[in-house]
């Protein structure tokens, strides 16, 4: 059995199934003990008799217990309870995710809000093969949406820009994406060959949940943990989770499918990092070391030039300024990242500044790594 003790000695139970309902559990839980949430809320449907498809055949939709809320008014309450519990987890710097249908997202996206949450995003998932219209009253309901929020508006949320750039073929990522539900081998049955969950979530949705916005030994809680995708999906990528699940039958499929779930080796869970998150290197620093000299010419990509200053500023044709400055000057630019754009000479080749940046912070991550 795993656990983790906060600075309050209080034990979390990482990387189990608790059985129960959430909000009682969750408040029984450490404050502030989790780096982020998942959350897949009941979607309050209120279907009103079967639905068929042209042949009869009946269809498969959600109408389970869980489901079922008397009211708006009786939904609101349990959504503003269960985020209360949820927001009393979250680290400082935490964050969570809600995803729903056009049913229940506008009043989840409300109270996210009404509690003091910080919207960071809403994603749409549009899925590549929803089920169709049968009635043909409507449009074919082919997407929901995510909410991705911070615990509140100064937060220093986790967001790995660049592994999911990575992910997406060097193009940044998009706030729509196009997942297939979950069919064939990856929809878990039950005991009878049925659906073992109507509502079971693919685990690419939750592998880009989870690779953006957490680091690897982060805890992730999911309250509504169904046949545990969020925690099929934490555990492969070095996570640890936790799991709520009020239904006996659906903790049952997660323990199983879980066992299954090998953890990634230390090297794979490694993602491209951002470059925000390197030290900051001043370029006077350049200066002070001796790598570029006072006086020292740096050429543009168009052949412009300015030179070196002692303090590490530029003195280009007509102004005087930061590196960043000058280079949005020439091109007039609101802006200029200085470290791609100017260059300097050495044996007759042309080589960015932003290499001896490089060198700089590889002795300081060597440095690093000797302290420890």
């Amino acid at each position: 059995m795993a656990t983790k003790t906060t600075k309050r000695e209080a034990v979390l139970p990482l990387n189990q199934i608790l059985g129960g309902d959430c909000i009682e559990l969750m408040r029984s839980l450490p404050e502030a003990s989790v780096d982020l949430i998942f959350a897949d809320p009941p979607y309050n449907l209120q279907l009103k008799g079967d639905l068929h498809r042209p042949d009869n055949s009946r269809v498969d939709a959600v109408d389970d217990h869980w489901d079922q809320f008397s009211s708006f008014a009786a939904y609101d309450q349990f959504t503003r309870d269960w985020l209360s519990a949820a927001k009393r987890l979250l680290k400082p710097n935490g964050a969570i995710w809600v995803i729903g249908s056009y049913h229940n997202v506008f009043r989840l996206g409300a109270e996210l809000q009404n509690q003091g949450f910080w919207i960071l995003n809403d994603v749409v998932w549009r899925k590549s093969n929803p089920m169709p219209n049968f009635r043909g009253k409507r449009f074919t309901n082919a997407h929901e949406t995510l909410i991705w929020a911070s615990k509140e508006e100064a937060s220093k949320y986790t967001f790995n820009y660049e592994a999911l750039k990575s992910l997406n073929e060097g193009i940044q990522m998009r706030s729509d994406w196009v997942i297939p539900l979950c069919t064939g081998s990856e929809r878990l049955k039950d005991d009878n060959g049925e659906k073992a969950h109507p509502t079971q979530k693919p685990e690419a949705l939750l592998h880009r949940v989870i690779l953006g916005t957490t680091n690897p030994g982060d805890v992730v809680l999911d309250p509504f943990f169904g046949t545990g995708t969020t925690g099929a999906v934490a555990k492969m990528l070095g996570r640890d989770f936790i799991g709520i699940e009020r239904e006996e039958s659906y903790r049952k499929v997660a323990e199983a499918r879980l066992a299954r779930v090998r953890r990634l080796d230390r090297s794979a869970l490694e993602v491209t990092g951002s470059k925000r998150s390197e030290p900051r290197v001043p370029f006077g620093t350049l200066v002070e070391r001796g790598m570029l000299r006072p006086g020292e010419t740096l050429v543009s990509p168009r052949g412009q030039t300015a030179k070196v200053r002692a303090d590490g500023t530029l003195s280009g044709a007509e102004m005087t300024g930061s590196i960043h400055q000058v280079g949005a000057a020439y091109e007039k630019a609101p802006s200029c990242n200085g470290w791609t754009y100017w260059h300097f000479k050495r044996e007759g080749q042309i080589i960015p500044i932003d290499i001896l940046r490089q060198q700089i912070r590889a002795e300081m991550h060597a440095g690093e790594g000797r302290a420890h």
